[in-house]
């Protein structure tokens, strides 16, 4: 077990006092038995951000502070905001080697991140064949891969890779009873999240997606379960979360990022949400400090 470092000194990602500042970050952690790597993780308040883990290779061992279960090749974790971390490479294994991916989710994956099989709070899949685990591992990688390459959209190339590796996961997981959700549904959602500024219409979100705004609407509904002014207001106040916590904009300016230029009025919305105001909000999360993954 290691003890938290409070710097911003540490550059690899595998080790303890790295700070995750980007949307995305992902790597491959080879842990092999009385090596430089071998320890347990033990963060009892968790991440920002979700991280997923794949095993490719031996036994680790996890722990959601009420039980503890071992993770095999071809297992994927789903680790949410906010809750204990503690893992570590199990006992009885020579090696535990898990690919990763740590990242904040855009605004309309959440319901893409509530896994129907889970180990209490972690969300566990056993994916079903090997062949099926080969297409995770490439994709794991693939989105590593990007995220380290340096490109000038690398991350963002890497979070459309993610979304297609969570759309899978919602394939995989045998107890989510949900269909996928119509792809004019997801474009209208992206566009929104990419126009979060901007007040758009329901007839130009409509026109985007090439439904009427009737079917626009009737659709939304029936998929997402709100209508689509209350959900965008909804992705608005996540996004101020996000803000509020990652960066030093001032109240206003944050609520002109996600839409509202009336300071006034942003601060009544969120508080709608979030019971606290955004300055609140902030001074909350100010003081956690979270260590990096490994």
């Amino acid at each position: 077990m290691y003890q938290r470092i409070e710097t911003d000194t540490q550059s690899n990602p595998l080790l303890p006092g790295y700070r995750f500042k980007s949307y995305l970050v992902a790597g491959l952690t080879p842990i092999d038995a009385g090596r430089e790597l071998d320890f347990f993780i033990d963060r009892p308040k968790g991440m920002r951000g979700y991280i997923l883990n794949l095993t490719i290779e031996g036994q680790g061992e996890i722990s959601d502070g009420t039980q503890t279960f071992h993770c095999h090749p071809g297992d994927v974790l789903l680790f949410p905001p906010d809750k204990l971390h503690y893992y570590g490479r199990a006992k009885e294994s020579s090696c535990w080697h898990h690919r990763w991916i740590y990242f904040c989710p855009r605004a309309y994956w959440i319901d893409w991140l509530e896994w129907y099989s889970r180990k209490q709070f972690i969300g566990y899949i056993s994916l079903s064949n090997s062949h099926v685990f080969d297409e995770f591992d490439e994709l794991f990688h693939s989105i590593e891969l990007t995220q380290q390459s340096g490109r000038r959209l690398s991350e963002e190339l890497s979070m459309n890779l993610l979304e297609r590796l969570l759309l899978r996961c919602m394939e995989e997981d045998p107890k989510n009873p949900q269909k996928i959700m119509d792809p004019r549904i997801i474009e209208a959602c992206q566009f929104i999240t990419n126009n979060m500024s901007n007040t758009l219409s329901v007839d130009e979100i409509a026109h985007h997606v090439c439904l009427s705004a009737s079917r626009l609407t009737h659709l939304f509904r029936e998929q997402v379960g709100i209508n689509i002014l209350r959900w965008r207001e909804d992705q608005r106040v996540m996004r101020a979360k996000l803000l509020l916590q990652t960066t030093q904009d001032s109240i206003g300016n944050v609520g002109r990022r996600v839409g509202y230029d009336d300071q006034l009025y942003f601060s009544r919305v969120f508080r709608k949400h979030s019971g606290i105001s955004p300055s609140e909000y902030r001074s909350h999360h100010s003081h956690l400090s979270y260590a990096g993954i490994e």
